[in-house]
């Protein structure tokens, strides 16, 4: 089994991920919105690229979410700050969501066998869950405005050694996989620090989502993994 580690989405050509397993990271913050939204009972999660994609989605029922730079968009019912994913919020509803990144990473992937969605919440059980499907696998980094992020990077890195503690036979992994490998092994006792001194992290705090970058520090809350299946993501 080989698996690659993309440092952004911008790195990434649809067609080397055909018949793989895509794993997709965007920790601040959509796919950790994603797996918060899940684990609250949200029936699924529509990522889209652009706003219009999502206003043209809009019906009872389903709600828009999303931000732009950081922010709200304006006539959304969400941003994409997870701890407005509440239970009271999306429990039994849709949610079409549009990102400035995270979203056009998962579109990207569509052509893969499985698009699964991880953050630093649900790290393990994506891991165990891709090794399960028994595909090549690729981890594809968001990233922000077409550069590498540090908190993707050591989502990545944090994958790469489970899938190492879950697989004796791995058969390959890329050197910047091994590299963001090492770097989450270094940071592992103060990922809260390093995520809050990133640069995402820094601008979010600056926009009043201190919060949010802590809570996306968060190692392991959940068990859930989102798959997504004729263009919702779901839980697997």
């Amino acid at each position: 089994m080989q698996v690659d580690v993309i440092p952004n989405v911008t790195e990434a050509r649809s067609d080397d991920f055909v018949q793989k397993t895509v794993i997709v990271v965007d920790v601040l913050r959509a796919t950790s919105t994603i797996v918060t939204a899940l684990a609250h009972g949200c029936a699924g999660i529509a990522p889209v690229e652009t706003v219009q994609q999502a206003k043209q989605m809009r019906e009872p029922g389903i709600l828009l979410g999303g931000e732009r730079f950081g922010k709200k968009i304006s006539g959304f019912d969400l941003g994409n700050s997870p701890l407005e994913y509440t239970e009271e919020a999306v429990c039994g509803k849709s949610v079409v969501l549009t990102t400035t990144h995270g979203t056009r990473a998962i579109q990207k992937a569509q052509r893969a066998s499985f698009v699964l969605a991880a953050c630093m919440l649900n790290a393990a059980a994506c891991a165990r869950k891709s090794l399960e499907l028994n595909r090549d696998i690729v981890i594809l980094c968001a990233g922000t405005q077409d550069h590498f992020s540090l908190e993707d990077g050591l989502c990545a890195g944090l994958l790469v050694d489970e899938l190492y503690r879950n697989c004796n036979d791995l058969e390959e992994v890329n050197d910047f996989g091994k590299a963001m490998r090492w770097a989450y092994l270094a940071a592992e006792h103060r990922i809260r620090e390093e995520l809050m001194e990133s640069s995402g992290g820094k601008k979010l705090i600056r926009l009043g989502f201190g919060e949010d970058v802590l809570y996306c520090a968060q190692i392991n809350e959940y068990e859930l993994v989102p798959v997504l299946k004729d263009q919702w993501m779901i839980r697997f």
